[in-house]
């Protein structure tokens, strides 16, 4: 058993070597009769193919975490690269200029909020842990939708193209 209260690994030092990850930059969504909601997240990856799993990682403290579990089912939106504004956006840099994080944003139909360009996968939640000030949402993807465009990603603190050799 891992002792939770003692870490050899300051946390400055985490911090920094994360930033030498590049994520893929992701908005999760969902909604219900009160509204839509939305956040940008970097923790996303797949979990398993059989069955086709993923997995996001939400602030505790957020109103996205608490809708996403309270609705049992969210999407995990890949943005494209040409998306940096809607990161930010999601990111609640504009926060105190707009009301709706969603005004202006090109949706596609569908039951719970995809945003145009993206490729998302449909989930549902099947659990939720705690880890630190995160909860790790695994879900259970129930559709997913691949678009022909390069991906945004985040790396050493600023908004990366993916290039292709």
């Amino acid at each position: 058993m891992i002792d939770k209260t003692v870490s050899d690994v300051n946390r400055q030092a985490f911090v920094n070597a994360m930033r030498g990850v590049a994520h893929s930059v992701c908005v999760v969504t969902t909604s219900d009769a009160s509204g839509q909601y939305g956040a940008t997240v970097s923790a996303f990856c797949s979990v398993s193919a059989d069955p086709p799993t993923a997995l996001v990682c939400l602030n505790s403290d957020t109103r996205i975490a608490e809708q996403v579990l309270e609705n049992g089912r969210f999407n995990i939106n890949i943005l494209p690269e040409s998306a940096q504004f809607i990161a930010e956006r999601f990111a609640g840099m504009h926060d105190d200029s707009i009301s709706d994080r969603f005004d202006g944003i090109e949706l596609r139909e569908s039951e719970l909020p995809v945003i145009g360009g993206s490729t998302v996968f449909h989930c549902q939640v099947e659990q939720s842990v705690t880890a630190g000030t995160h909860y790790v949402i695994i879900g259970s993807v129930m559709q997913s939708q691949r678009e022909d465009v390069k991906p945004l990603t985040y790396l050493e603190g600023s908004y990366q193209k993916v290039v292709s050799n």
